[in-house]
């Protein structure tokens, strides 16, 4: 949701700790994640094509924004790399097994 009416709302007053960069990052892909959502909720409600082709490039760069925000908490926080693998190879594992065994 954009925040016409104060510009400034999203200013911090000082330099982050590495925390709070760390929390203000995935505050930001939550907004991406949000802004695809948006988009393709846009996309799916217009029946122009013109409207449709441009949304759906937006949110494609949407998730890209969300590609490097995910490499920037992973390059500055060595457990966030950590635990997105071992999720990552969860469900790679499932995959293999089809999806029918039990997650752990």
């Amino acid at each position: 949701m954009a925040l016409l009416e104060n510009p400034f709302v999203a200013n911090v007053p000082r330099p982050m700790s590495m925390e709070e960069t760390l929390q203000a990052l995935r505050v930001d892909l939550a907004g991406e994640l949000e802004a695809i959502i948006e988009y393709e909720a846009h996309v799916m409600a217009t029946t122009d094509q013109r409207v449709k082709k441009v949304l759906a490039h937006i949110a494609d760069e949407e998730r890209q924004h969300i590609g490097e925000l995910q490499q920037l908490l992973c390059l500055l926080n060595p457990n966030e790399a950590e635990q997105t693998e071992k999720g990552k190879q969860a469900v790679q594992q499932q995959q293999q097994q089809n999806f029918q065994a039990p997650m752990q």
